[in-house]
């Protein structure tokens, strides 16, 4: 079977002939459906070095946001039927610490000492025809469309965790939601904000055309300039918001983040930039929270997925043939994508 493979580290992939998988003692192989392209395969095959990709160390297939129908079960996997359709959890932890066990393999206590960090993440995922997963890692889409749903699985269920935990500050009336960085993660983060709280939500970008799917999401947009602080503030009456999400993750974001949020807040840092915070005890909103998330859990992609069924969460993607799945991340690699793209192994099937 066609697969891409993460051969080296600073190595673009490449796309392989590879042995179709045999599902092992607990495993489903699922026939994939479709596998979403994320930045986080590219720090992967880009940035990671030997040192720094313990958990991520070659070969194996990427993919990490993956849909598929059930192909085959190994022993002693019941409750599955061949041709249902299952959103995968990407997340593998140690399986035994209280979080694992939890379904909050996210947040595995002994990461430090699992081989990896996921599905499609240090084992071999869903950028393929075929996959085996843990029968524990699926979950049903009973008849939506698995092909769109893929990015669920990360691009929906991370800012979804954010916004979970951070629903005590949107609880009641005259509630604002921040949603800073409107790429495909902000995007969404828009709709489950409109879906799951009564919030009025403020978003920013710097490009036009991403402020305007945001309207069309429902949200009020705010340039991101140098007044950009100021024009949030005023939205909300000179307060500031109640929960700021940042899906960029550098210095200048984190800080607008903070500056426009009010007292007693939640800031949240989605993106993974890598940009510092600092802290002013004289600046900063009192009893301001700053925090990180990391993935989401289990019983949340259920949630997540449920969303998706009712329709109330879509992704915007564009798919591409397991013969073009290079062509995607080139795309992703040059900035040149303005939807999730998703290979789509069986096209045309």
């Amino acid at each position: 079977m066609k697969a891409v493979v993460f051969k080296a580290f600073q190595t673009f992939p490449s796309l392989e002939e590879v042995d179709k998988p045999t599902p092992g003692p607990g495993e489903v192989l699922l026939k994939v459906a479709g596998a979403g392209c994320c930045h986080s395969d590219v720090s992967v095959f880009r940035d990671y070095t030997p040192e720094s990709g313990t958990h991520s160390k070659p070969p194996f297939i990427l993919g990490h946001e993956t849909s598929g129908w059930v192909e085959e079960v190994g022993t002693g996997v019941t409750g599955f039927k061949k041709g249902d359709a299952y959103l995968v959890y990407g997340p593998t932890g140690c399986g035994h610490c209280k979080r694992c066990v939890a379904g909050e393999e996210n947040y595995c206590e002994n990461m430090a000492t699992n081989k990896s960090l996921a599905i499609g993440l240090g084992r071999d995922g869903g950028m393929a025809e075929y996959m085996t997963v843990p029968a524990r890692n699926l979950v049903p889409l009973g008849d939506a469309d698995p092909i769109a749903a893929a990015p669920l699985a990360d691009a929906a269920l991370t800012p979804y965790h954010a916004i979970k935990a951070a629903l005590p500050h949107l609880q009641g009336g005259g509630k604002y939601a921040l949603v800073i960085g409107l790429g495909g993660l902000g995007q969404i983060a828009i709709q489950i904000l409109k879906a799951i709280t009564g919030a009025t939500i403020i978003a920013t970008d710097m490009k036009p055309e991403a402020m305007a799917k945001a309207e069309a999401n429902g949200a009020i947009t705010v340039k991101g300039d140098e007044n950009e602080v100021a024009n949030i503030r005023k939205i909300t009456g000179g307060h500031g918001v109640d929960a700021a999400f940042d899906f960029v993750g550098i210095a200048p974001t984190i800080a607008a983040a903070q500056a426009a949020s009010a007292i007693d807040s939640r800031v949240t840092i989605v993106g993974i930039a890598g940009g510092k915070a600092s802290y002013d005890w004289y600046s900063n909103p009192w009893q301001q929270e700053l925090t990180s998330v990391y993935w989401g859990s289990m019983p949340e992609l259920h949630e997540v997925a449920a969303l998706y069924r009712q329709g109330l969460i879509t992704p915007e993607v564009e798919t591409y043939s397991m013969d073009n799945a290079l062509d995607a991340y080139h795309k992703l690699v040059d900035g040149k994508l303005s939807k999730r793209a998703v290979v789509v192994p069986h096209m045309g099937e």
